[in-house]
């Protein structure tokens, strides 16, 4: 890897590239560090407190970057047009005008992403209205020196959501740049830099939070050892793939005879990617979001009724992690539903990307088939049930990488804020980078061995 690296920073037009990404990138965490407007800067404090104790602010703010954390007008990140993005992929397959677009190529990939960006726009202002409303009352105090409220403080309030939405534009424009002019896709080098940059901190407080002796020591190295273990799991399951061998017909055409090759299909074990735990951890975690409103402490006191009893006690089952100490049951169920809806998220997106790209009738367009196989249905047939199976193995591992943060703490007491879904992205997108980054270098070489 390291060699790769250095062989691409002496060449002037790869060098050129990867010098542009990192400015992006540079450019993207001084905008992560520019408050909105009208914010009053004493009540960041009970702002990140209460970024501690919700779950659903917690994984908003890891796709920022940390932005949220400091309200800049990059708090909502990138996660409004990946919203839209998974929108309009779910919606394909039931409007036919959209699936007609996926079918068109460059031109109508062009118009599908043009009607992501109009999209991602009013999700935005929604995402963005939404998340300060939650955000003050889980601080209990007004983040803002006027009131926050679109009907009696309308064009403050408008000021405030559009400079918002205006900073998510402009990362998803700069994740155009960087997938034009740079390397790597831009969007999820986005998300990547705002994780990376999140480490130190993480580190520095788990490294505080776990003291010194030789318990904690004891503990660090197991830890230690769990992420190292899961990092290669997440990279061998990533590059696992299953080849389906495919033989093309030969055709004659003038003097010439096309076709006679012989090919394969690669099925990816986890085709699915990070969307699942994004799915899963959403859904799950918004049951507890609501009930701390109700029971911010996960306590009921004598008196309250049993409407806040019930609201204490979906608290604590949605939202296990409370003042970093494990609670129980709690875990035991929020993991079992978490694991259960990653596998189940994994298969029900797969089962979309899969059928989205038409792999049997672009077979049968282009003489292209399975041996032993025949073409058309029984050809559709066996690809599904091939993806069924090997989509077994990457929903588990999925759905393990999901409960593995509660699994570690209770064997080493230790807390880290990356989880599951933040390693999972740092590590794919640096194994994508990395193969975009040999590919260039390939290129290259085969164009100075044509030219000798």
């Amino acid at each position: 890897m390291l060699q790769s690296v250095i062989r691409a920073l002496q060449l002037p037009d790869l060098r050129r590239r990867i010098l542009f990404t990192v400015a992006m990138l540079l450019c993207f965490r001084f905008i992560a560090h520019i408050p909105v407007p009208n914010i009053d800067p004493l009540q960041l404090a009970s702002l990140q407190q209460a970024l501690q104790d919700n779950q659903l602010a917690q994984l908003l703010n890891l796709f920022a970057g940390g932005a949220l954390q400091q309200l800049s007008i990059a708090s909502m990140g990138v996660y409004p047009y990946i919203t839209a993005t998974i929108i309009v992929q779910l919606l394909q397959p039931l409007i036919p005008a959209l699936a007609e677009l996926q079918k068109e190529g460059e031109q109508g990939r062009m118009k599908l992403n043009r009607i992501q960006y109009w999209l991602t726009v009013p999700l935005a202002f929604l995402q963005g209205y939404g998340q300060i409303r939650a955000l003050e009352i889980a601080s209990g105090a007004p983040l803002f020196r006027t009131q926050f409220d679109i009907i009696q403080n309308f064009f403050p309030t408008f000021t405030i959501l559009t400079v918002m939405v205006v900073g998510t534009m402009i990362l998803v424009w700069m994740g155009e740049q960087i997938q034009q002019y740079g390397i790597g896709n831009g969007i999820s080098m986005i998300i990547f830099a705002g994780i990376v940059s999140t480490l130190p901190g993480i580190i520095g407080q788990t490294v505080t939070t776990a003291g010194v002796g030789s318990e904690q020591l004891i503990s660090v190295v197991i830890f230690v050892t769990i992420a190292l273990i899961t990092i290669v799991g997440i990279v061998f399951v990533h590059e696992g793939q299953r080849r389906i061998p495919v033989q093309y017909a030969k055709r004659v055409r003038g003097n010439r005879v096309y076709g006679g090759q012989t090919s394969h299909i690669p099925l990816k074990v986890n085709m699915a990617g990070m969307i699942p735990l994004i799915f899963a951890q959403s859904i799950i975690i918004f049951p507890g979001t609501l009930a701390s409103y109700a029971c911010p402490t996960g306590q009921t006191e004598p008196g309250q009724g049993v409407l806040a009893e019930v609201a204490c006690f979906t608290y604590r089952t949605f939202s296990p992690q409370i003042a970093g100490q494990v609670q129980g049951w709690g875990t035991f169920i929020y993991s079992s539903l978490l694991f259960l809806l990653v596998v189940g998220f994994t298969y029900f997106y797969t089962m979309v990307i899969f059928n989205q790209q038409n792999i049997p009738d672009s077979l049968q367009r282009n003489g292209g088939f399975i041996p032993g196989i025949r073409p058309g249905k029984r050809t559709e047939e066996y690809l599904s049930k091939v993806v069924y199976r090997i989509t077994l193995v990457g929903a588990l591992f999925l759905g393990l990488i999901a409960v593995l943060p509660f699994i570690t703490q209770l064997i080493t007491s230790l807390q880290i804020g990356l989880g599951a879904t933040g390693l999972l992205i740092v590590v794919g997108v640096a194994i994508d980078t990395m193969r975009q980054l040999e590919a260039q270098l390939v290129m290259r070489n085969y164009e100075g061995f044509i030219n000798r």
